[in-house]
């Protein structure tokens, strides 16, 4: 198929339009040109270029980055708004590692740690001001009939603290797990931040607050409808490092999660249509009990969450999803496990679900459809944490079913490398616009390399539940 080309329509037809227009007075016309009696746009195959700049860095007086807003980290379309409309989410910002600052910035050994190495776990934020932000599109044509202007940015909401001050991207003092060690655009150390999120993935609720996956902690963040933070759940031993915050930290969520790999915590959230269940399912495996586990296992766990009124009411399933081998992600020539990344889920029904796995050119879907013929490993001895290489560890297990763990079964419903090859790299977010249309879109690390968002619009929604 081919998807380069820009197109919407409205279902009525210009002529009726203007013969309609000529009979109105003025009270209708105006009903008509504030959209009230407008009918509902159709969507059909597109691509759109984003492009919503944020600013130019020098990078320690030497290479200067002309940065956009990585808006794509993850996308969410709620059912009551017109189909032509989601949400989108940023991550915490442009950030370089501190071993890419030669390749990315021209400028060697920029932050070094305290034995005068270049720091392995650090990353230089070119912005530390920057805060995540929420988006919303919509992708409507731009005049009553048929023209075309790309997008809109129709909403922006910056993630705040309880006094409703902006927050940053930046890392936490995490004790309980691993982190970063933040260095400015100079390479100087910079103090921890314990309000600082890594967003990835976002839904909406019918009470206008928003929940939001993070990396860090890692986390789920509740969220106001004007970006202020109302809580943030983290893992069991983790709210002791974040006690500094100016917002509710609460501990609910499993301990195990803190042996999450450093920048592969939770990138992915779903709500059932009822918005009793929220679902969050890892990006990659565990590091349980070392990074050897996460680079070889493909074990990724999924959790399943009562809502009540939108809070959390408890963690009540976990379950393990089989991701496939890099083999079979063509586009990409690898056979490292650890390339194949969780990068965005979306509730269809109760327990129904739609999981991407991709590597970096290679894009799949897969389809969950039920919970129930999987083991609920919740509060096992596969949520104790492994402390020694021979401990039992859920991600060193060679064959599940021999200790009478099933996994969720999965069926493919989407391939980029068959269905859309020219399909973006990076794909982070998906958002079902209506039954036939979803949205895509790819996360352009900022710009930090020339790369450009788009969203590319395709009618794949009806075999996503086939």
């Amino acid at each position: 198929m081919n998807l380069r080309h820009l197109r919407l329509f409205y279902t009525l037809p210009f002529a009726v339009f203007v013969v309609t227009m000529t009979g109105c007075d003025d009270d209708d016309v105006d009903d008509i040109l504030d959209g009230s009696i407008i009918p509902d746009v159709t969507l059909s195959e597109e691509v759109i270029d984003v492009n919503e700049p944020l600013e130019t860095v020098s990078v320690n007086g030497s290479k200067t980055l002309t940065l956009d807003v990585g808006v794509g980290s993850g996308a969410f379309h709620y059912p009551d708004d017109s189909i032509d409309e989601f949400y989108t989410i940023t991550d915490r910002g442009p950030s370089i590692a501190c071993d890419e600052s030669a390749e990315v910035l021209g400028v060697e050994n920029l932050c070094l740690d305290e034995n005068g190495a270049v720091d392995e776990n650090g990353k230089i934020f070119p912005m530390t001001n920057f805060t995540p932000t929420i988006y919303k599109f919509n992708i409507n044509t731009g005049g009553l009939i048929g023209k075309k202007v790309g997008y809109n940015v129709i909403q922006t909401i910056k993630l705040l603290d309880q006094d409703e001050n902006p927050i940053s991207g930046l890392p936490n003092p995490l004790e309980a797990t691993t982190t970063e060690t933040p260095y400015n655009k100079n390479g100087n150390k910079l103090e921890f931040d314990p309000e600082g999120v890594d967003p990835e993935a976002i839904i909406r609720l019918s009470n206008g607050t928003f929940w939001i996956a993070e990396e860090y902690a890692p986390s789920l963040i509740h969220v106001a409808a004007n970006g202020r933070i109302l809580e943030r759940v983290v893992p069991n031993g983790v709210g002791k490092d974040l006690a500094a915050a100016n917002y509710r930290v609460i501990e609910a969520l499993p301990n195990i999660l803190t042996k999450r790999r450093l920048n592969r915590g939770i990138e992915s959230l779903a709500v059932s249509p009822d918005e009793q269940f929220l679902y969050f399912i890892m990006q990659s495996p565990l590091a349980n009990p070392n990074d050897d586990a996460y680079k070889n296992s493909r074990y990724v766990r999924l959790f399943k969450l009562s809502l009540h009124l939108g809070d959390l009411d408890s963690v009540v399933g976990e379950y393990v999803y089989i991701m496939d081998e890099p083999q079979t992600f063509t586009a990409d020539n690898t056979t490292k496990q650890s390339d194949v990344k969780i990068s965005e889920m979306v509730a269809l029904d109760t327990d129904k679900l739609v999981i991407l796995e991709r590597v970096i050119r290679h894009t799949k879907l897969y389809r969950v459809s039920t919970l129930d013929d999987a083991t609920n490993i919740l509060g096992t001895e596969w949520d104790i944490e492994a402390l020694e290489p021979s401990s039992p560890a859920l991600e060193t297990l060679s064959n599940l079913a021999s200790i009478g763990i099933i996994a969720l079964g999965k069926t493919q419903v989407f391939d980029s490398r068959r269905e859309i090859s020219d399909l973006d790299s990076q794909i982070e977010g998906l958002a079902l616009l209506n039954s036939e249309y979803v949205a895509f879109i790819n996360d352009n690390d900022f710009s930090k390399e020339n790369t450009t968002t788009r969203i590319t619009v395709a009618p794949i929604a009806k075999q996503l539940n086939q």
